[in-house]
């Protein structure tokens, strides 16, 4: 063989391996990178939707428990004739309010219902007798507590074949239902409703579109979902023909052992990242599988006719000059190599720069591509935290606590009887700004001088009913009303002041409320010189399970707004009153 013969040859063989072994490396590199980061998204995802239904779904549990001491429920059935039509028919325009009050804001609700053995309360559906049905059955047997029962056929469920041939929006539902036992709290007394009164089923449905949508518009392109419950029976999928069946595959069953994860398997012959989560209120699984090849099809195309193209080439001009093509080969995979080691490393921002347009420049522009693909990924996920945190922050607003309410209206009952109803009118103009403050829709931040307003009403009640037994003093910086805080961010603290920190003694309270700027932060400090706790009491507020529930609330308020580097911290000790200390950034 000639010398040109052998460097071609050679020449070949030198090219041709690293060019395979490169291929080969940069495609299991970047087919992990893409997988990882593709699990770790599509876990996310599955994740935060759980997260988001499960928020939902606690709601429901909370309106339905808030109608165990529903006055209105109460009198309706205690004094309700199941024998007189006409009363059946004023009771059920009643009722319907009355659920439309707890249920009718809840856009994924499609029917509340409260069943009985002689009337069905609330939206009409053609259910016949719903006693009848295993739903009703199952809310009997749970005794009080929430049952959740999984995707059900209407028809099938409520003995209607006559409306097996329509075309019904409503024929796949999923229910939550409850017996209520209603009572009554009659000034100390708790009254029971009498023991031959039957009690009904509280019933809410949703369609099963309600689940689908929400993955159907967050998992990736050509991913499938299925929604379970602990039987395999199919609640929600991307395959609307397997609702209501059972799952009977065998790596379901597998993961119904866990709660939730991310693992590679192979189903029906495929690679393929499954990723699942348990609902911690319905119990039911979450699955989300997404075939690898989807990932990494087009990369691996990229790849193969890049490396044949390459060889091709190779071959051809190592005859006419093989150092200059050794040297133009050489370049860009040193280039490719350092992106590769930095997207390794978590550098997504790495761009590799591109100044040929022959085949080594689509395989960078193709890596510049992928790069791209799975920073637009870590982005997302970033977003969906961001909107959850968000969600958590707007849950968390929006609770109102019903302890301080009451409170709050038994001393102007009080008020109302020592008094002769002297300052009453007063007293009500003042709570009724205080409702006011509290019910607006719109929860955002506010202005300082809205918050001390609120609280000079709430002081006033309370004046009066202890016959100023405390005063209260401010001394806040003028530049603290230019910003806006959290609603309600005093509230817990000086009615704590008040009912607790006061109630031995009969005059001489004081309540100090100072407010300042330092070092790019806002300082707000509720001081009272009442009775005090101790380090245990203070302890179990801040951080064990309490009946503190405002404190926790405006604490996690706080730190899911601004960071967990602000917050509030408590000074106290007993007999020498208490200081808290509340810490928000000067600029949101």
């Amino acid at each position: 063989m000639t010398f040109r013969s052998r460097l071609f040859v050679s020449y070949i063989f030198l090219i041709g391996i690293p060019l395979l072994i490169l291929g080969s490396l940069f495609y299991r590199t970047s087919l992990q990178v893409v997988t990882e980061q593709a699990q770790k998204n599509v876990y996310e995802i599955v994740r935060k939707n759980n997260e988001i239904m499960d928020t939902k779904l606690q709601i429901i549990d909370q309106n339905s428990q808030a109608m165990f001491i529903d006055k209105d429920l109460f009198k309706i059935f205690n004094q309700m004739d199941p024998q007189n039509e006409v009363e059946l028919f004023e009771a059920d325009r009643q009722l319907t309010a009355v659920l439309s009050k707890y249920f009718s804001n809840n856009e994924d609700v499609y029917a509340y219902q409260l069943w009985t053995s002689y009337f069905t309360f609330g939206q009409l559906l053609p259910q016949g007798d719903p006693t009848q049905s295993d739903i009703y059955r199952k809310a009997q047997q749970a005794g009080g507590k929430l049952v959740w029962y999984p995707t059900y056929d209407f028809v099938d469920m409520f003995n209607q074949p006559y409306l097996e041939s329509g075309n019904l929006e409503f024929r796949h539902l999923f229910s939550a239902t409850r017996l209520l036992d209603f009572s009554l709290l009659n000034n100390t007394t708790l009254e029971k409703m009498d023991v031959q009164v039957e009690r009904p089923v509280l019933a809410i449905s949703f369609k099963a579109e309600a689940l689908k949508s929400l993955y159907d518009e967050s998992i990736p392109e050509g991913s499938d979902f299925l929604v379970l419950d602990e039987d395999q029976k199919v609640v929600a999928s991307s395959e609307p023909g397997k609702i209501t069946q059972t799952f009977s595959d065998s790596w379901v069953e597998e993961l119904q052992l866990e709660s939730s994860g991310a693992r590679s398997m192979t189903l029906g012959g495929k690679a393929v990242i499954v990723c699942f989560d348990r609902s911690e209120v319905t119990g039911w699984i979450s699955i989300v599988w997404m075939p690898e090849s989807s990932l990494v099809g087009s990369l691996l195309q990229s790849i193969e006719t890049s490396i044949i193209l390459l060889a091709a080439i190779m071959g051809l001009v190592a005859l006419i000059c093989a150092f200059f093509i050794a040297g133009r080969i050489t370049k860009p995979i040193k280039k490719l190599l350092a992106a590769m080691r930095s997207v390794g490393g978590g550098d997504f921002q790495k761009q590799v720069d591109v100044g040929t347009n022959d085949e080594f420049g689509i395989l960078l522009q193709r890596f510049n591509k992928m790069n791209d693909r799975i920073r637009l990924l870590v982005i997302e996920n970033y977003e969906i935290k961001l909107k959850e945190q968000e969600a958590e922050i707007l849950a968390l607003s929006m609770q109102m606590n019903p302890h301080f309410l009451y409170n709050t209206l038994n001393v102007m009952n009080w008020t109302a009887i020592e008094n002769n109803q002297k300052e009453l009118s007063k007293m009500l103009v003042n709570l009724s700004n205080m409702l006011h403050y509290t019910s607006r829709k719109d929860w955002r931040a506010v202005h300082l001088s809205e918050e001390i307003k609120w609280m000079n009403n709430y002081f006033y009640i309370m004046s009066v009913r202890f016959e100023d037994k405390f005063t209260v003093h401010y001394e806040i910086e003028p530049k603290l009303y230019e910003y806006k805080m959290p609603r309600l961010l005093f509230q817990p603290f000086v009615e704590n002041a008040v009912m607790h920190g006061f109630d031995q003694i009969e005059a001489g309270g004081m309540i100090s409320i100072r407010g300042w700027i330092d070092s790019g932060k806002r300082y707000y400090v509720i001081e009272d010189n009442g009775r005090g706790m101790s380090n245990d009491t203070i302890d179990e507020i801040l951080y064990k399970e309490s009946t503190s529930i405002g404190i926790k609330n405006t604490i996690a308020r706080i730190q899911m707004t601004y960071g967990d580097s602000y917050g509030v911290a408590i000074n106290s000790l007993p007999g020498r009153g208490t200081m808290i200390v509340i810490t928000l950034p000067l600029n949101t």
